[in-house]
């Protein structure tokens, strides 16, 4: 990936894991189209970028007027509005990742190389193990490369391990392989095979660690290398018009619950739908405030499950057949 450097010197601090949240935004936003355009998977409904991008968006507003030095209360707090607001099965994925790279960060006030490497640990056992059935060639693919990557750069590399030079060293063989992972999703998912296009959300996911190499080593994204990627390019058309998008609705919820309830819910959840995402916010007196996405054919048989077991609130229903992009 080319990338320019800018004038301006940033230091991996909270300030520039803020700055990373506005850049996020912007290129998200900049590239929802294109991210619509190739989305087939799991849903042909043409909004991952745009799910990606509002949901980046909500983590980015909680904390724009925020003033901290400490690293993961600032992620904490991004995460837990994207959690709350995600949009699809994308953006969810995205919150739950942002959840997980906060936990190491707690206290800490500069990002060094092995506190990155066990942040995107944390962020990939996070995200896998909110689905109930995780799926190869996705975004998951990437922060399992990334988290991997990131380990073995750690394990090999021959600078200090707290140093710039390491830091450095880790963001660009991260951005590299999560590029390669990207690639590699369109032979992962026959859907992406066939349409001979590489995973929508895989390539939201590089977008944003891309902006966080560019944020912490003080330097500008070429947009144009994206077009290089299997039915990214400007002239390519929408994949998903093209494709029979599945009928039914998708049931976003938030719900307080005990580990008990969450994992009674997530039973029959799986029982009714797929595409069954549930992730802790934050902690309660009882357990913890849940988010919970699934698929269903109609909405209350989702909804009637869910008020079984507690009282949901903040509760979005959305067509799966409605093309947004």
């Amino acid at each position: 990936m080319i990338i320019h450097t800018m004038n301006q010197k940033i230091h991996a601090n909270s300030k520039a894991m803020s700055m990373w949240l506005e850049r996020m935004v912007k290129s998200l936003g900049n590239h929802s189209d294109r991210l619509n355009a190739i989305n087939i998977f799991p849903v042909a409904d043409g909004d991952t970028g745009s799910n990606l991008y509002l949901t980046a968006r909500s983590a980015h507003d909680a904390i724009s007027k925020l003033e901290t030095e400490n690293i993961g209360e600032l992620l904490t707090m991004a995460s837990r509005a994207a959690m709350e607001s995600a949009r699809g099965n994308s953006g969810t994925l995205l919150a739950v990742f942002m959840a997980g790279l906060a936990e190491p960060l707690c206290g800490v006030e500069r990002m060094t190389a092995p506190i990155l490497a066990t942040a995107l640990e944390r962020g990939k056992v996070r995200a896998w193990s909110a689905l109930s059935d995780p799926v190869s060639g996705t975004m998951l693919s990437v922060m399992q490369v990334v988290a991997d990557t990131a380990r073995a750069t750690h394990r090999a590399s021959e600078f200090e391990p707290e140093s710039k030079a390491a830091l450095v060293e880790m963001l660009g063989t991260l951005c590299i392989a999560a590029k390669a992972a990207v690639v590699a999703t369109e032979n992962e998912l026959g859907e992406l095979h066939k349409a001979q296009i590489v995973d929508a959300g895989a390539v939201g996911m590089l977008i944003i660690l891309d902006e966080l190499r560019g944020v912490l080593l003080g330097q500008v994204i070429d947009p144009d290398e994206y077009s290089k990627l299997h039915g990214y390019d400007i002239q390519d058309p929408h994949i998903h018009q093209n494709v029979s998008a599945d009928t039914g609705v998708e049931v976003m919820c938030t719900i307080s619950l005990d580990a008990l309830g969450a994992a009674t819910l997530r039973g029959q959840l799986d029982t009714i739908g797929d595409s069954v995402i549930m992730s802790p916010v934050n902690a309660t007196e009882d357990g913890y405030r849940w988010r919970v996405h699934v698929h269903v054919p109609e909405a209350e048989s989702a909804l009637n499950v869910i008020r079984g077991i507690g009282s949901p609130v903040n509760v979005s229903v959305t067509d799966l057949c409605t093309h947004d992009g």
